[in-house]
């Protein structure tokens, strides 16, 4: 059964149209305790509870993320340097498109049990593709001319890579992250199925939130995935050099 209302006027009191007034549900069950029904009368919902699960959502999402992009910048690095792997770059990034989230957290499961760790490695999976594959890319897609002149003042290929086609490749890079971001926020929806309570126990559960409560996460899954979007945009901004942002123009 749905929760209850809670104490004072409802948000959707002032929005008579019912596709309205499921959207003033739902934002009145993010700010507002419900009483529910399936739970003994136990109160959910509400800011608190909210904080709480976006919080480990996020957290599970920087984790999954930073791992992502440990592993897959320096191997996109690497081969896109040497001009090898592409069509091991294209085809984990085509795989990776194909991975069943259920079924790589029961596999995972199957082997070191639930918890963030095992949420942690899924969603890193799933992040790594689009990285990978930008990556490559991007340094592929870095005119020789500068790295010629690189090799021809005495540069070792590391600080070529560092120095040169590193900062030439950011926007592609950024471009892969950001994507990234994305799959990882909303595949961490279904982290409780792992053991990890995040904003998808609201998605998941309708039989103790209500549907107020499914909306309510569905909302507050996408304004935490815009979050990242304008955040790593911000980042990418700031780490691409002026020139290309001028090119860009």
């Amino acid at each position: 059964m749905a929760p209850g209302g809670g104490g004072g006027v409802g948000v959707s009191a002032f929005l008579p149209h019912p596709f309205f007034a499921g959207f003033g549900g739902a934002i009145e069950f993010i700010f507002n305790e419900q009483e529910s029904t399936v739970t003994g009368g136990k109160k959910v919902g509400g800011i608190e509870q909210v904080l709480e699960l976006a919080w480990t959502q996020i957290e599970v999402s920087l984790l999954a993320l930073a791992l992502a992009i440990l592993i897959a910048v320096p191997v996109g690095l690497y081969f896109g340097h040497k001009g090898t792997g592409e069509l091991v770059a294209v085809g984990i990034g085509n795989a990776g498109r194909a991975v069943p989230e259920l079924a790589a957290i029961a596999l995972i499961a199957a082997v070191i049990g639930v918890g963030v760790v095992t949420l942690t490695i899924v969603l890193a999976v799933l992040g790594i593709p689009p990285i990978l594959t930008n990556t490559f890319v991007g340094i592929r897609q870095v005119d020789r001319a500068p790295v010629d002149a690189a090799r021809g003042i005495g540069m070792t290929e590391p600080e070529i890579v560092r120095k040169v086609e590193l900062p030439m490749a950011v926007p592609s890079i950024m471009t892969g992250i950001r994507g990234a971001s994305i799959n990882i926020i909303a595949t961490a929806t279904i982290a409780p199925l792992a053991g990890v309570l995040t904003l998808g126990d609201f998605i998941l559960g309708e039989n103790v939130y209500g549907a107020d409560g499914v909306l309510a996460g569905a909302i507050l899954v996408a304004v935490l995935a815009l979050i990242f979007e304008f955040a790593l945009a911000g980042l990418q901004r700031r780490l691409t050099s002026k020139g290309l942002r001028l090119q860009a123009q």
